[in-house]
């Protein structure tokens, strides 16, 4: 009796390393939009965490570099998003570059194709973006680029698989380092499936997991069907079949669970962290990560609960 309690203790006590490992330096993201609203990112978000700023199309990345400034000066580690076709030219690209450099010391950022098809200047993918210098002139030490546990509406599987192999190679060029930051995604088998696939076929690059935060049930339906995600949809359809359940509040825990028994079960992976997309709101999602990192949470059937909630 006392030696299977043991063991179960062991058990919870492991599990519980692992969660608060993989939440371990996990980063969050804004919209500049959304950052002009926030007096003071630090009142909610702890020191040198690093905060990813989107370049969404139709936007101006001098609010971009004005969002990367503020986020400096409170204390938090700001990497822009670089979009590739939305960068209408060589110049435009230096010159954002430039500036986040010199103005919010910049090291760290995301390189991204862009959404859509539309490719506004001669930057097709993330690829040719890399291929400028750039960024090594410029001193960027840390370079995101996307993985996609789904696949992507706008690029065919063949197309990924090759861009990865060539970001490997690249990452062997460059003085910076490079790793994956996933699409958010709902399914821990699809993203296991996905990492173990992407590895086996030659990826060498740290992979960073896409999660959703806290948000209600009928928002991540909303943004799962604009990103085009199809096996969370249908897992997020099962959660919300029942009306009632499209209007509570969702957390990550069952996911991020998941993911920290991959380790407890041995499972190479190459997953080092969490990056958190909070949909439903910046201060939600970063309250439940930190009470998560911090322990102050139980175990339960399947997720956990924060704060014994």
């Amino acid at each position: 009796m006392n030696a299977t309690k043991a063991t179960s203790v062991i058990s919870d006590d492991s599990e519980i390393k692992y969660i608060t490992k993989m939440l371990r330096n996990f980063s969050l993201e804004t919209t500049p939009s959304g950052a002009s609203k926030i007096t003071n990112f630090s009142e909610f978000i702890r020191p040198a965490a690093t905060v990813f700023i989107t370049f969404l199309p139709g936007t101006e990345y001098n609010q971009t570099v004005i969002t990367a400034r503020k986020l400096r000066q409170e204390g938090l580690n700001p990497a822009p998003h670089f979009a590739a076709r939305s960068i209408v030219s060589k110049t435009m690209l230096e010159d954002y570059v430039q500036r986040v450099t010199g103005e919010a010391d910049i090291k760290k950022i995301l390189i991204v194709a862009g959404a859509g098809k539309d490719q506004l200047g001669p930057y097709p993918d993330s690829a040719s973006l890399l291929e400028t210098g750039i960024f090594d002139k410029y001193g960027i030490t840390e370079i995101g680029v996307a993985g996609h546990p789904e696949g992507s509406p706008d690029i065919s599987n063949q197309k990924i698989s090759k861009a990865l192999i060539f970001k490997n190679q690249f990452a062997e060029r460059t003085d910076a380092n490079l790793f994956i930051i996933s699409q958010f995604c709902f399914d821990s088998k699809t993203i296991l499936n996905w990492a173990k696939n992407i590895n086996s076929e030659g990826n060498k690059l740290p992979i960073i997991i896409g999660v959703p935060g806290i948000a209600k049930l009928s928002t991540l339906l909303k943004y799962s069907l604009s990103c085009g995600i199809g096996n969370s949809m249908n897992f997020l359809k099962k959660q919300g079949s029942k009306m009632v359940n499209l209007i509570k509040t969702q957390a990550p825990d069952r996911l991020v669970r998941d993911l920290a028994r991959s380790n407890l079960d041995g499972i190479e992976t190459g997953i080092e962290g969490l990056h958190i997309y909070p949909l439903g709101g910046l201060k939600k999602s970063s309250d439940w990560a930190y009470q998560a990192l911090d322990g102050n949470f139980q175990l339960g059937k399947d997720g956990f609960n924060v704060d014994g909630k």
